[in-house]
């Protein structure tokens, strides 16, 4: 068969166009326990989900760490290109962009039926354009109620965590429990067991689910649960590295949204069950919780607009619009 140039060239773009994606294999790394925490089952899901549409996308998913890369260092390869996908707690790329903080300011997002009101809304589009300038693309729409948890107290409003070593995940949050009296340590989850075990910490706030799949009920006999009121919601979803999300088809792209679509709603689901989880796994070790009231957490968020908002949309134009459009989902 003869093929005339301009035949052969197109064929080679076509053959070049489709090889990235198709020909490789997309790693998705991240930290929790296989099969057991909710964030490694909906990656799963959304695997599922994408290779019913279409089985030519190859994906292997690296859990607990296992793929050698530190939590808070996947960033680093998905801006570089060496690491495709992610499920990457938001706040942990702070040290890129200070206005990462908003995916876990206090008080602003009280529900998970709160958060899946953000899908669709400015406030999205606004935090989608700021992770793809730094080299990232949200997938899915993965939100994590969290809660207080400490060795020795229990945790009620902003005074009863005065002289406490906590740790918060986000340096705006953690503005807010400095402002209360506690002390801070920044780690992820990862660290937050051997640092109740060894002193480093003798309380912490981190996600339902983390309580529970890491165990920490071991170590803290005090739990103030986010049944009614979260004031720590966390955005972990799914993420791409931006170069290689747009080496994907629109054809792709499509099926990615719908499989994250599907994702998402099963992770509500799951989440709605973690906190249900966490009460029970710290009641069964013998521990004291305490659901949050009303009244606790209005003084939390009267502290929070004084602390955390205010430093937070001090930092740039960029900061006060996320806050702003965010503060106007009701």
């Amino acid at each position: 068969m003869k093929f005339t140039p301009g035949f052969a060239v197109a064929l080679a773009a076509a053959m070049l166009a489709g090889t990235p994606v198709a020909a490789q294999e997309i790693k998705i790394s991240h930290q929790w326990k296989a099969n057991v925490d909710g964030r490694d089952r909906a990656a799963r899901l959304f695997v599922q989900e994408v290779n019913k549409r279409d089985p030519s996308l190859k994906f292997r998913i690296f859990p607990a760490s296992s793929l050698n890369i530190k939590p808070v260092a996947q960033l680093d390869a998905l801006q570089n290109g060496t690491l495709e996908m992610a499920v990457f707690p938001m706040s942990y790329a702070v040290g890129k962009a200070k206005e990462f903080s908003i995916i876990i300011m206090p008080g602003t997002v009280p529900t998970l039926a709160h958060a899946m009101k953000l899908r669709g809304t400015p406030f999205q589009a606004k935090f989608n354009e700021l992770a793809e300038q730094h080299g990232v693309r949200p997938i899915t729409w993965w939100w994590t109620p969290g809660a207080f948890a400490t060795k020795d107290r229990e945790i009620t409003g902003p005074k009863s965590v005065d002289g406490l070593k906590m740790r918060a995940a986000d340096p705006t949050f953690e503005s807010m429990l400095k402002a209360a009296g506690a002390s801070v340590v920044s780690m992820p989850s990862t660290e937050i067991y051997p640092s109740l075990q060894s002193g480093v910490l003798n309380g912490t706030l981190t996600s339902a689910e983390t309580f529970v799949s890491m165990r920490l009920y071991e170590q803290t006999k005090f739990a103030t649960t986010p049944s009614k009121y979260s004031l720590w919601m966390l955005l972990q979803p799914l993420v791409m590295s931006k170069q290689h999300y747009d080496k994907l088809t629109p054809a792709q792209k499509k099926i990615f949204e719908e499989a994250a679509a599907k994702s998402d709603e099963f992770f509500l689901g799951l989440q709605k069950e973690a906190v249900d989880k966490m009460e029970e796994a710290y009641k069964k070790a013998g521990a004291k919780v305490h659901e949050m009231t009303q009244a606790e957490y209005d003084e939390w968020v009267a502290l929070a607009k004084q602390t955390s908002y205010k430093e937070f949309a001090a930092l740039s134009p960029m900061a006060k619009e996320l806050l702003d459009l965010l503060l106007a989902v009701k």
